[in-house]
């Protein structure tokens, strides 16, 4: 498990610093402040490969470079069969890489990494650690397997090794045929991610799209009865059959590679998820981190899990109230911070979890930093309404207007109505 992160001069800040949670990890903060970038150096630190490095066809996942000029490091430690292993790498400018210790690294189990774009990327101890010939280090093996978000559903193929993977189309169309023990596990998963148990995600008959196409296109049965080819679902559904695919695949992968190797499988599972509600229903973004949470005992129930997630949505944080453990769990806040100078800078603070009981609470918490869970114009309105409040001599035709535009922006049973009515009439503002 990833246990420390520790950054000096990359990224958006000239120093930062974590101390993850055993099991799951929060990261909270407006766009552009790293919660990404973290998440990138998250999986370099247990493989030391950058995502594009291996995949050149993705966008994101590129290695990350020092901030300005002078020395750059990463640190950074995990624990792998009871043994914790500390690292330093520096930037080599010459080089234009990151350098560290020579030789084979340590084991940090299963790594998954899936990215908000839909792109995903597997690092297997099993079929992605360098092995030895004697005393030499022997790296014939892929790096780690990274799939654009079109290879996740087409397959995987590479120049050199050929097919790496079917894809999910080729392989849940086989899983199903055979109903074989993969396409067990892929039902058992879909139902634990499922938005509730109302609306299960369950397969349905295999079928044909088109005359040109000769693949069977798995489907699902939608609650109001229709079948509906994987291919034309919606995005969200999309995202929850891609994670609920690679997470099977990369489990029975390297369970096949543990017992080719006559090893025993993996107990510990690293999972990155950047934006873990993206293009999820508000429902789905309340059940989505105790759902990926528990999948993994799904498929196995040896193995620990540690989750870390970037998130936007006030209806995740509020989601995992009832189950956040301060002894386990953890969560990072990245913000703008400006000094008496006016120079900017992310700041990131490990925030104690306090219980806030409604999603509302949570977007005007440190979180997300709003003032008002209101439209702007309804905010921009009231500020403007609270200072006629207050002033005793505000004009009554003034008052009126106001009261017009606070008609515009403000739902008839708005808790604002009964002061703002009580002190205009009282006032002589409104007949």
């Amino acid at each position: 498990m990833l246990t420390h992160l520790k950054l000096h001069n990359v990224g958006p800040s000239s120093d930062m610093e974590l101390e993850f949670g055993e099991r799951l990890n929060l990261i909270t903060g407006d766009n552009g402040l790293g919660k990404s970038f973290l998440l990138d150096i998250a999986w370099w630190s247990m493989t030391r490969k950058w995502p594009a490095q291996i995949n050149p066809s993705l966008s994101s996942g590129l290695m990350a470079k020092p901030r300005g000029s002078g020395a750059a490091s990463l640190e950074f430690t995990f624990t792998a069969k009871s043994r914790t292993f500390c690292y330093v790498s520096t930037f080599d400018r010459k080089a234009q890489g990151w350098t560290g210790k020579a030789g084979r690294p340590a084991n940090p189990g299963l790594v998954l990494y899936a990215q908000v774009d839909g792109s995903f990327s597997v690092w297997d101890p099993a079929r992605n650690y360098w092995h030895q010939s004697g005393k030499i280090d022997v790296q014939d093996r892929p790096s780690a397997y990274v799939f654009t978000p079109r290879e996740v559903w087409d397959g995987l193929r590479d120049e050199e090794r050929g097919l790496m993977c079917n894809g999910l189309i080729a392989d849940w169309a086989g899983w199903q045929k055979e109903n074989s023990q993969p396409f067990r596990s892929l039902c058992a998963v879909l139902k634990e991610l499922s938005p509730s148990a109302e609306e299960p995600v369950m397969p349905a008959e295999l079928t044909r799209i088109s005359l040109d196409d000769p693949r069977d296109i798995p489907t699902l049965k939608m609650p109001y009865g229709q079948s509906v080819p994987v291919v034309h679902a919606s995005a969200g559904i999309r995202r929850i059959i891609a994670l609920a695919y690679l997470l099977v695949w990369s489990w029975e992968e390297h369970q096949k590679a543990s017992a080719l190797l006559d090893q025993p499988a993996t107990t510990q599972i690293v999972f990155l998820v950047d934006e873990i509600e993206a293009h999820l229903h508000p429902k789905w973004q309340r059940r989505i981190v105790g759902a990926l949470l528990g999948v993994m005992k799904t498929l196995t129930s040896n193995a620990e899990v540690q989750l870390i997630t970037a998130t936007h949505s006030p209806l995740v944080m509020a989601s995992v109230e009832p189950s956040f453990d301060s002894d386990k769990d953890a969560w990072f806040d990245l913000d703008l911070v400006v000094d008496e100078h006016q120079n900017a800078e992310v700041g990131l603070v490990k925030r104690p979890f306090i219980r806030r009981g409604d999603v509302l609470n949570w977007l005007t918490s440190e979180a997300f930093d709003l003032s008002s869970t209101r439209s702007f114009e309804a905010e921009t309105v009231l500020e403007e309404a609270a200072i006629a409040l207050s002033d005793e001599n505000f004009d009554a035709e003034k008052a009126r207007a106001l009261d017009a535009q606070l008609r515009e922006v403000l739902g008839d049973t708005d808790r604002f109505w009964m002061r703002w009515r009580f002190v205009a009439e009282k006032k002589g503002w409104l007949s």
